[in-house]
């Protein structure tokens, strides 16, 4: 693997994305990506050379809360600190767009990642508004 690039709000397309998503999450995710990109704070995206192997974004309530989203790293990248680094350029960019909060929701075997990333445990609650 090559130096991985960050880059800030590089809008790949739909059928990159979801490539990238179906390799990491195993399945379709959006039909499409671009309004979700059109809505962020900000988003990244981690290139291989030209080629996308991580992604996540910035959504924001206009206020002081940042809500980090769908990071993805792809399998034959993770391990190696991508994630991390997607993670900490994304809080470095919300708090420069005047964020005093970034916010995550995480499953549990994911704890040491977020911890290590900076982010401590709190209590929050989730609704699902449509039939699973």
């Amino acid at each position: 693997m090559t130096e991985i690039d960050l880059r800030i709000d590089p809008f790949p397309g739909n059928a990159e994305l979801a490539a990238l998503w179906k390799a990491a999450w195993g399945d379709e995710g959006p039909a499409d990506f671009q309004p979700i990109l059109a809505h962020s704070l900000v988003h990244l995206g981690a290139y291989d050379g030209d080629g996308l192997v991580g992604f996540l974004h910035v959504a924001f309530d206009g206020g002081v809360h940042a809500f980090l989203l769908d990071p993805t790293v792809h399998p034959s990248c993770r391990h190696q600190g991508l994630g991390t680094r997607l993670v900490k350029e994304a809080a470095r960019l919300a708090r420069e767009c005047g964020a005093e909060w970034l916010h995550v929701d995480y499953e549990p075997h994911l704890a040491t990642f977020y911890a290590g990333c900076g982010f401590r445990p709190t209590e929050a609650g989730v609704m699902r508004l449509i039939p699973a």
